[in-house]
């Protein structure tokens, strides 16, 4: 990536005991990947919209190159949905739509990311004796047009319908396991999200004295590799 590198954090801390210490994780993370990074705290469900309206904005009014863009959205949540400060909810993909490559020109092609730490539905894994399953890649080029939703990648810090966990002084299991690899790796970014999951699939979480697994859902349409290290 040769060009300008941006992120917007959108984290809201009221009631989420740790949040800062993800906050200090993604500074220290975006600042060693090059990324100029923008945090806002507390933002109602309509600032959620609003700021990456903002963001959207922003980027299609530069003038220089812009290579990619990194979006952290922290909150409680439900499937679909964010929860803002004055505990309305804003949907997920109401969100998402702002930087596709219809409404952001300047982000056409390019690679968005969106890292999600929320709870997506109340159900706790207490984790299941290990099995084989399979994975189906299916690929599709176009030569000359491209669709709406290409090169976006959701992280998403639990799977659909499950809780996420956050300890009150370290910050939330995912965005630190997150951290710590994206800082220390060099391979492409689902490689290393590959690791991120493996990591958290294979440590052992208590809640209330009792065992709970966890792991993130990754939502891929990314068309090339990504690295995030610069050289």
């Amino acid at each position: 990536m040769s060009g300008a590198r941006l992120a917007l954090t959108l984290c809201v801390t009221k009631a989420r005991e740790g949040s800062e210490a993800d906050l200090d994780a993604l500074e220290s993370m975006f600042q060693q990947l090059g990324f100029e990074s923008t945090v806002k705290r507390d933002p109602t469900a309509q600032q959620f919209l609003e700021e990456l309206e903002k963001f959207q904005q922003a980027i299609d009014a530069r003038e220089d190159f812009v290579s990619c863009a990194f979006v952290v959205l922290m909150g409680h949540g439900l499937e679909g949905r964010l929860k803002g400060e004055d505990e309305k909810m804003v949907k997920l993909e109401d969100l998402f739509q702002v930087l596709n490559n219809k409404n952001c020109w300047a982000l056409r092609a390019k690679p968005k990311v969106y890292i999600v730490q929320a709870c997506r539905g109340e159900q706790r894994d207490p984790g299941e004796p290990v099995g084989g399953d399979n994975l189906v890649m299916i690929s599709k080029i176009t030569t000359e047009t491209i669709p709406t939703y290409t090169d976006t990648l959701h992280v998403y810090s639990t799977v659909e319908g499950h809780i996420a966990y956050r300890h009150k002084e370290e910050g939330s299991y995912f965005i630190q396991t997150l951290v710590d690899v994206f800082m220390n790796r060099r391979e492409s970014i689902l490689e290393l999200l590959t690791e991120v999951t493996r990591r958290m699939a294979e440590a052992e979480l208590v809640q209330e004295g009792k065992p709970r697994k966890v792991n993130p859902e990754i939502q891929s349409t990314l068309r090339k590799r990504l690295y995030l290290q610069q050289n």
